[in-house]
């Protein structure tokens, strides 16, 4: 055999750790025999591990380790045939606290870095919840201020009726004459299609005078579909058509889906 490659497989040091199986303890004692080399390899690594046993577990006393001497016991010796110098039971519990020590240790690190995982986890959710809440927060501010603009007592409510182009249609301006602005409920209003907006007109009647308020932009992503505008205008009445996106310069009435008369 290759005795060289035997002894740097690894397995006498297993074999003096006392985790090799009763065949492999057998087959380590018979090599031995035979080979001086691996009974010289076995002694070196006893007195190794002893060294190390003194100097991280110094006066360790046996009988803290009851059950791991009898775990040690298992370990299969050497038959009397062969010169091994055995080892004080103190030495091994210590070499065997120590290894249990370190096990210990990557145990610990080990759930300490899942308990992080777990708070980086919590942490995200809360943030998380709190954005939501923020969230809710500001709409509910910005519902609440809507409403307080929509009830003022300067503002007048324009019904918009269905036409030709969408009869079921309807929408609802509320016009603050002093604030100059024009709020438009498009609750009513069908979803534009794909590359077109709805546009606002005052109107004046007489003669037909449509002057651009403005889009009603991002249509699909508003709520409550309510749009603020500004119209500066003296407004007889308010329409609004389905223009090509980005708006046009006079509506298109064929397009025309509501209109209302803001009355005398």
């Amino acid at each position: 055999m290759d005795v060289e490659k035997y002894i740097a497989s690894g397995i006498l040091e297993q074999y003096v750790a006392g985790t090799l199986s009763e065949e492999e303890n057998l087959e380590v004692q018979h090599y031995a025999i035979e080979h001086q080399e691996i009974q010289h390899e076995i002694e070196s690594i006893e007195k190794a591990v002893l060294e190390v046993t003194r100097a991280a577990s110094p006066g360790l006393m046996p009988k803290s380790f009851e059950a791991l001497r009898n775990e040690l016991n298992e370990v299969i010796p050497f038959e009397p045939n062969i010169k091994r110098k055995s080892a004080a039971w103190t030495n091994y519990l210590g070499w065997a606290a120590s290894l249990l020590f370190a096990l210990g240790l990557l145990w610990l690190y080990l759930e300490n870095d899942q308990l992080k995982s777990k708070i980086e986890v919590v942490t995200e959710e809360k943030t998380s919840v709190e954005k939501q809440i923020l969230d809710i927060r500001n709409e509910m501010t910005h519902t609440e201020d809507l409403l307080n603009q929509l009830r003022d007592q300067n503002v007048d409510v324009v019904a918009l009726g269905g036409q030709t182009a969408s009869p079921k249609a309807y929408a609802k301006a509320y016009w603050n004459k002093k604030a100059k602005k024009v709020f438009i409920d498009a609750q009513g209003l069908p979803e534009p299609p794909p590359g077109f907006n709805y546009q606002v007109w005052s109107l004046k009647l007489d003669p037909l005078t449509p002057t651009s308020i403005g889009l009603l932009e991002n249509f699909v992503l508003n709520e409550n579909k309510v749009f603020e505008l500004e119209n500066p205008n003296e407004s007889q009445a308010f329409g609004i058509t389905l223009e090509p996106e980005g708006g046009s310069e006079s509506p298109t009435l064929e397009q025309l889906y509501t209109l209302g008369a803001t009355g005398p």
